[in-house]
Parts: C-alpha cells; sequence; structure tokens
C-alpha cells in the first residue's frame, strides 16, 4: 500500500498556491465590498455630489457601477488565477 501522498504534511509548493488562492479572493471580495456596499450605501451621500450622464454617482454604483465591478472582477480573477496555476505548476493545457 504505498501510495506517493505526504503523511498529514503540504509540500511547500501546495502551501504557496494555497495562500496565493486565498489573498487573490480576499482582494477581489474586498474590491467587491467597496464598490457595492461602501460606493452604494455608505459613501452615497458624498458620490450623490458628482453627476455621470445626468445621474448621480452614488445613485449609479448602487444600480449599475458594483454590476460592473463584479463582471470586471471575474474576468481579473480568472486571468489572474491561470498565472497563479501557471507559476505552480497544476495549469490546465
Amino acid at each position: 500500500m504505498s501510495d506517493n501522498k505526504p503523511s498529514g504534511r503540504m509540500d511547500a509548493n501546495a502551501v504557496d498556491y494555497w495562500r496565493a488562492s486565498i489573498r487573490l479572493i480576499f482582494i477581489c471580495l474586498a474590491i467587491w465590498f467597496v464598490c457595492s456596499y461602501g460606493f452604494g450605501i455608505l459613501f452615497v451621500d458624498a458620490l450623490n455630489t458628482i453627476q455621470i450622464g445626468g445621474f448621480k454617482l452614488g445613485f449609479w454604483f448602487a444600480q449599475n457601477g458594483s454590476i460592473y465591478v463584479f463582471l470586471a472582477l471575474i474576468f481579473f480573477y480568472a486571468s489572474r488565477m491561470n498565472v497563479i496555476d501557471r507559476e505552480h505548476g497544476v495549469h490546465e493545457d
């Protein structure tokens, strides 16, 4: 019964890969939180002093901006994870 798995420990590459992945997730979640909750709710009064296309910026973030940021984050996450996968040798060909 010999399999080549480390017994109870992850190798250094796996730990580095995990840390890089979790760090990227936290960065994306922080950006999304600031744009959706921060700009759309907390800072709405300050942002409403600025207008874009006739709409107040706070309203725009609450209705559209957070969705656009979320979509941009999806593409950013996918491209960045491809880079992290290649750096750690776990990419798909």
